[in-house]
């Protein structure tokens, strides 16, 4: 029993390592693990079955079970924590992320006037915040628009300018 509960915290030190260091753990072998790339040879992977192989084989041992059967639900316990974290790894790997921001992503934001908007074919600039992603742009506004007021983007002229108007409150 002894020799499983070792194993399984080798696996739980090799898991608070992966989760620690990640890929620098990895590459501190100097490239001797080159032959088991990829997620499925990770040190999650392989630090998940370790650690569960060893507390599944010991909790089967210290029931009483002869060792092949004992060795047999490590093994299987082992392939579950390890085929888990393997999915786990892809799934966070291969999962989507945002797209860059755009211009055009600020039509219909409300962003503020920094400097203010004379009107007509004038230009003032404006910061809008788009998905975490502070813009800061020239802008243009059929009316005057005094710096601090709050504006809406209602288009795009070019990668650096857009078109704006107030934002109506309502008196009262």
């Amino acid at each position: 029993m002894t020799v499983f509960l070792v194993l399984g915290f080798v696996g739980l030190g090799l898991v608070a390592l992966s989760l620690l260091v990640g890929d620098h753990l990895e590459a501190a072998f100097g490239g001797a693990l080159n032959a088991l790339e990829g997620d499925v040879f990770s040190t999650a992977v392989i630090g998940g079955f370790l650690s569960a192989f060893g507390f599944g084989a010991a909790a089967a041992d210290g029931a009483g079970l002869p060792t092949i059967p004992v060795l047999a639900i490590g093994g299987v316990s082992g392939f579950v924590v390890g085929w888990f974290a393997w999915w786990l790894t892809r799934l966070i790997k291969d999962g989507p992320s945002d797209g860059t921001v755009s211009l055009s992503d600020t039509v219909g934001q409300v962003g503020r006037v920094l400097t203010a908007i004379p009107g007509g074919q004038s230009y003032g600039v404006v910061r809008i915040t788009v998905g975490g992603h502070v813009l800061q742009c020239n802008a243009t506004s059929l009316l005057a628009i005094e710096g601090g007021a709050e504006v809406t983007i209602t288009g795009v002229l070019s990668p650096t300018a857009v078109t704006v108007a107030p934002v109506w409150k309502p008196e009262g």
